[in-house]
């Protein structure tokens, strides 16, 4: 798994993918800037992925921009989280337990 992919939160709706790219590009090189959007509006949603060629250039970009001013707004950088692990298993995990917690009272 390469922890080179970051995931960049708490975007500015005006922030593009040049200026996401504009300033990660300061820390290393950019492979890929990818704004999210809403399917059905084409809006931004307030968050992105980026890239970079190596996980030294990823932690270079956390530290400086983690928390760091961008249109206004304080960014959230950190490593993106496989796709895996955010839905599939876990949601069938939770549900168990929540099932389990009501059982026990």
């Amino acid at each position: 798994m390469s922890n080179n992919k970051l995931f960049v939160g708490n975007l500015s709706f005006n922030t593009t993918e040049n200026d996401l790219q504009d300033a990660f590009a300061a820390h290393g090189t950019v492979l890929e800037a990818n704004l999210m959007t809403d399917r059905v509006s084409g809006r931004p949603r307030g968050f992105g992925f980026v890239t970079m060629s190596t996980p030294q250039e990823a932690e270079a970009a956390i530290s400086a921009l983690n928390g760091a001013s961008v249109d206004g707004r304080a960014l959230t950088v950190n490593i993106a989280k496989p796709r895996e692990e955010r839905g599939g298993g876990g949601f069938g995990g939770d549900r168990r337990e929540y099932s389990g917690a009501r059982d026990r009272r």
